[in-house]
């Protein structure tokens, strides 16, 4: 069975998503890299080459399964932020959303009726409660050590 349209449709979407997802951590790596920060910095970038690693699984299904990829322009990404627990707080709420559109396409995956799809995105989901997690997780340690835990998170984070 080949993608539908709508389907293929909301592949490209989850795509674009997906690489803008990546340069948004390498944005923020830059910005921990100009803090002196860098596991942090080491962290985002390993968050942006995951970022491009969805991109390249989304492509190569939806290439095997008859689908039309596009690599579409993206929009900039942000590039300054108040402190290094503002540049978590955002990472956390991203991946909060990129949780909902994931649950999106699998949506339209069910809606299509289209069963393979669904059991291949079903490890997106799985991957989007580990990344909320592991946000989740290094701002707890901001919430109850505030700028105090920075040098152990940085510390932590340079060892991914």
């Amino acid at each position: 069975m080949e993608l539908t349209r709508k389907l293929s449709d909301a592949f490209n979407e989850q795509i674009k998503a997906e690489m803008w997802s990546s340069n948004l951590y390498l944005s923020m790596a830059v910005y921990f890299m100009d803090a002196g920060l860098d596991g942090c910095a080491h962290w985002m970038k390993k968050q942006a080459a995951e970022e491009l690693e969805h991109v390249h699984r989304l492509i190569d299904y939806s290439v095997k399964r008859g689908g039309k990829p596009v690599v579409s322009p993206i929009d900039a990404v942000p590039a300054v932020w108040d402190s290094p627990q503002a540049v978590f707080e955002h990472v956390y709420k991203h991946e909060c959303h990129v949780s909902a559109l994931i649950d999106q396409l699998m949506d339209v995956a069910v809606a299509e009726n289209d069963k393979a799809t669904q059991e291949f995105l079903r490890w997106f989901v799985s991957e989007q409660v580990e990344e909320e997690e592991s946000a989740r997780d290094i701002l707890d340690k901001f919430n109850v050590f505030g700028v105090h835990a920075l040098y152990a998170i940085n510390h932590d984070l340079g060892k991914r």
